[in-house]
């Protein structure tokens, strides 16, 4: 028994030794620093200084703008955003008429009709994005087996969210040596493995902004990684409104219960019982 113990620590010793030799290896082929994460032989990710993370900021609507343009240039094309609806993004990135004119922009299947048909219409804002693929399956099979993962949720479903995003997107790097990547897939050393089937989504001059921002690959990551925070957390502004709100009444309630402690109640805090012995006769 003590034996089998023995062996069972080696090969756990071996294996943590091993991951982290290939992150270390990773480190150095990329040129980059960071802490190599024995748990997903990924590279840790650089943290960026998000503004909405800061406790009084709320999202940037020119950022978020620029994301959805990103979104619907680039990545729309493989990548679903199956919840969130178009009416989302009335007042935060465009307005009623916007958004109106962008969903008329798809087809939405629905039906059945009097025929028991389905048909396609124009989309609504009340609509969600609609789908690349009709399905998973055909979604695999034109990506090389592997379907592009739904958006929605990607900052809140991985762990470090917007960095790990970020990092990703501007990733891309020959592998080192001793690492081999198969045909079809690339090389990032932020990717779980490091070997990845998406292609390198994004350089520099790839879409033109409409409010004239230069498109550059980092710029473009970051504005794409702003609006799927959003996507993932579009209540985040509505909770750090009713924060503030929460610590001005919790103040006033605190500096009121403070005034009466201090004041109203000085007068019985500060009675003395005495014990008077009764006289004797």
């Amino acid at each position: 028994m003590f034996g089998r113990a023995a062996q069972t620590l080696r090969t756990k010793f071996l294996n943590t030794r091993t991951v982290a030799g290939v992150g270390a290896a990773v480190g150095v082929g990329c040129g980059v620093t960071g802490v190599a994460m024995a748990s997903d032989l990924g590279l840790h990710p650089t943290p960026y200084p998000w503004v909405h993370q800061e406790y009084t900021k709320t999202f940037d609507a020119a950022a978020l703008r620029r994301g959805f343009e990103v979104y619907k240039q680039v990545c729309s094309s493989c990548h679903s955003l199956k919840r969130v609806a178009l009416r989302h993004l009335i007042g935060v990135t465009h307005t009623e008429n916007e958004v109106k004119a962008i969903a008329e922009e798809y087809e939405i299947e629905d039906g059945p009709d009097q025929k028991g048909e389905m048909f396609m219409r124009p989309g609504k804002p009340a609509d969600y994005f609609p789908a690349p693929y009709p399905n998973e399956n055909a979604a695999a099979y034109l990506n090389n087996g592997a379907a592009p993962p739904d958006l929605s949720l990607m900052v809140r479903a991985r762990h470090d969210g917007e960095n790990y995003v970020f990092n990703l997107l501007n990733g891309y790097c020959d592998a080192p040596a001793g690492i081999e990547i198969r045909e079809g897939l690339n090389y990032n050393p932020y990717f779980p493995g490091g070997a990845i089937g998406m292609a390198e989504p994004l350089y520099d001059g790839q879409i033109e902004y409409e409010d004239g921002t230069p498109a550059t690959k980092s710029q473009m990551a970051k504005d794409v990684v702003e609006f799927l925070t959003f996507c993932s957390k579009p209540e985040h502004d509505e909770r750090k409104r009713m924060g503030v709100k929460a610590y001005f009444v919790m103040g006033t309630l605190a500096a009121i219960v403070w005034f009466i402690n201090t004041h109203r109640w000085s007068t019985i805090k500060t009675r003395k019982l005495m014990y008077v012995p009764p006289k004797k006769y």
